[in-house]
């Protein structure tokens, strides 16, 4: 079962599961999705509990509370879904990695996953920016040290602006990509077997590892280089990985074609000092090698932070930068009020010699 927290949460988690549990301050967006449950949080305003959380945190905080005890039992095992710019998702998914930073232990079973949507810096409200670099350096940076999460997935909006697509069709690419991670113990255990093994048991240890998780599948050549193949092949929907601390990979085999060739994929990983959870199977669908591969880094929140900060930052000067060069300066005009007398009485009929007395007394020339 899937979890989705606020607004975005929400249609991600019914795009993995119909009979997702739904969860919002807003009882008017509650109404407009269909789930297997809705849950929700009490706000102690009544404008709040139609309006949301307005990109403001705190109000998914405080509305936490209500619904605490009830979230912490149902994200046991489970895959969570929320934005982290505004202030539904990112209120109650801090309130809620808060609690589980607090417990003594949580086993691996019951350990959930965090599938979190970061907003593009540039091209995003500040709000959203500003939300999400807080909500890294604590909410999340405390869960990781507190080792009571399972992984964490980093999709990024990036693309989605850069591609200029719609948010259903980047939701759907997003569970799309999630469903070919999500699928390898089930490959494991529908194919025939070549080498190594993850079954359901490895993969749930896998992923109830409190590490950032960059997974990425392609088309595999034998014949390149493994890192360079991997490199060239980074999902585009979530952040860049770091260095492995952990990694797992499934390569699926066309009939009658050499399986040898995982042990370069094997001595890649052993180059890095990361000894891979790993399965080769058979898969007569196939023409060519297929590899999917999982990166766990430890990438610390805080310099996920300078990332979003710097960013904004450059953001914020280019703003400045068109500000003052769309500033139009004023020539100074330079007036000669004797000139400009002689061509008034001209113009006039007037008495030349009277209008220059005038700007006497009156103190202009």
């Amino acid at each position: 079962m899937a979890i989705g927290i606020g607004g975005a949460g929400s249609k991600l988690a019914l795009q993995l599961d119909p009979n997702a549990t739904i969860v919002n301050v807003s009882e008017t967006e509650l109404n407009k999705l269909e789930a297997g449950r809705k849950i929700l949080a009490v706000v102690h305003a009544a404008r709040g509990q139609l309006r949301g959380s307005r990109k403001n945190p705190q109000i998914g905080r405080d509305a936490f509370l209500s619904v605490k005890r009830e979230l912490l039992s149902l994200i046991r095992g489970e895959v969570v879904f929320s934005s982290t710019g505004g202030g539904t998702g990112n209120g109650i998914l801090s309130g809620m990695l808060g609690e589980l930073a607090e417990l003594d232990d949580v086993s691996p079973a019951d350990k959930a996953m965090f599938a979190l949507i970061l907003p593009c810096a540039k091209l995003e409200p500040a709000e959203y920016v500003n939300n999400t670099a807080l909500f890294l350096l604590d909410a999340v940076s405390d869960a990781i040290d507190s080792g009571n999460t399972g992984n964490i997935m980093l999709f990024s909006n990036t693309l989605k602006f850069d591609s200029r697509l719609c948010e259903a069709e980047y939701n759907r690419m997003i569970i799309e990509s999630l469903k070919v991670f999500l699928a390898v113990p089930d490959k494991g255990d529908r194919m025939d077997l070549i080498e190594g093994h993850i079954d359901y048991e490895d993969f749930a240890l896998y992923c109830s590892r409190p590490y950032f998780n960059h997974f990425t599948y392609f088309e595999y050549d034998p014949e390149e280089d493994v890192g360079k193949q991997i490199e060239k092949n980074v999902n585009p929907l979530l952040l860049p990985p770091e260095s492995p601390i952990e990694a797992l990979f499934l390569l699926e085999m066309p009939p009658e074609q050499d399986s040898t060739c995982y042990y370069n994929i094997l001595n890649h990983f052993v180059g890095l000092n990361v000894t891979p959870v790993h399965s080769v199977v058979c898969n007569p669908k196939r023409k060519r090698p297929f590899l999917t591969v999982s990166l766990l880094y430890s990438r610390k929140p805080a310099e996920l932070v300078e990332d979003f900060n710097r960013i904004s930052e450059e953001h914020a000067r280019a703003k400045v930068r068109k500000s003052l060069e769309q500033h139009v300066p004023l020539a100074r005009l330079e007036v000669n009020l004797q000139d400009e007398a002689k061509q008034a009485a001209k113009q006039t009929g007037t008495e030349e010699t009277e209008i220059l007395g005038l700007l006497r007394r009156i103190g202009k020339i």
